[in-house]
């Protein structure tokens, strides 16, 4: 295979690069981004940014609403696919029953490069500030999915799904990465992981990997719930075997290549 001195491929199309690169930029900003924003975020000159930014909105994917441009329902159509694969249709109603049972959230998400992406969710009650939905994506590093996904990997391939700084979340983030790395490690001997104000201040999440037949981490389950209304202790000793026992029932629809 030929390869251009920039290392990509010569089929690869650098406009719609980044045109996807806006795109997932304005997913980041609900409230609208401008020109400028994106032309900053996306590492492009304006001129590049205006043209992807326009042509989204040409093609229905953004609205431009004075000086700034938002998502349009339209890209709630490149998410319909997603929910609609083996994995999500057999963990949904599974995480409705948890939901309905323990008055709780629960999250199913696989890893993507860097992030967490949500393929099913079902939500008792709003407890954080972010809408999550199937298709958002959150850090992997400092979410309590995103560690199980990462302790899932190979010790050498987790450094590469960690971005160069670390920034903290809040006051309990972990920052330091020979600490995370070594969180990473317990969380893979454990089988779990205990998330408590890393990634929002008044957060708790545990996660739990959902298995491959062959051993290997193809997603993860959570629950998020608040610190004052439930403990670490209740959510080890109640939610836990809960879960490991709803990532059971998940794990055959592994098999069909959903993930």
């Amino acid at each position: 295979m030929d390869k251009p001195e920039d290392g990509k491929n010569r089929d690869f199309v650098d406009a719609l690069a980044r045109g996807l690169d806006v795109l997932l930029a304005c997913a980041e900003s609900p409230n609208g981004i401008t020109l400028a924003e994106a032309a900053r975020r996306t590492g492009t000159t304006r001129a590049s940014a205006r043209r992807s930014l326009l042509t989204l909105a040409a093609k229905g994917f953004l609205i431009e609403d004075e000086r700034s441009f938002r998502l349009t329902p339209k890209v709630l159509t490149l998410a319909a696919p997603l929910a609609s694969r083996p994995l999500p249709r057999l963990a949904q109603p599974i995480l409705d029953r948890l939901s309905k049972t323990f008055g709780e959230s629960f999250s199913l998400a696989a890893l993507v490069e860097q992030d967490i992406v949500y393929l099913a969710r079902s939500e008792a009650r709003r407890i954080v500030a972010l809408d999550l939905t199937v298709g958002s994506r959150l850090p992997a590093w400092c979410t309590s999915m995103g560690r199980v996904l990462l302790a899932g990997l190979p010790q050498r391939e987790r450094q590469a799904h960690l971005p160069d700084a670390l920034v903290a979340r809040t006051p309990k983030t972990i920052v330091d990465r020979t600490a995370l790395l070594d969180l990473l490690h317990c969380v893979e001997r454990d089988g779990y992981c205990l998330l408590d104000e890393e990634l929002e201040q008044g957060l708790r999440s545990l996660a739990v990997p959902v298995r491959r037949p062959d051993g290997s981490v193809a997603a993860s389950l959570n629950v998020s719930t608040q610190t004052i209304r439930t403990s670490r202790d209740t959510l080890i000793e109640k939610l836990l075997p809960a879960l490991h026992a709803a990532a059971d029932l998940i794990s055959p629809a592994t098999m069909r290549g959903a993930v």
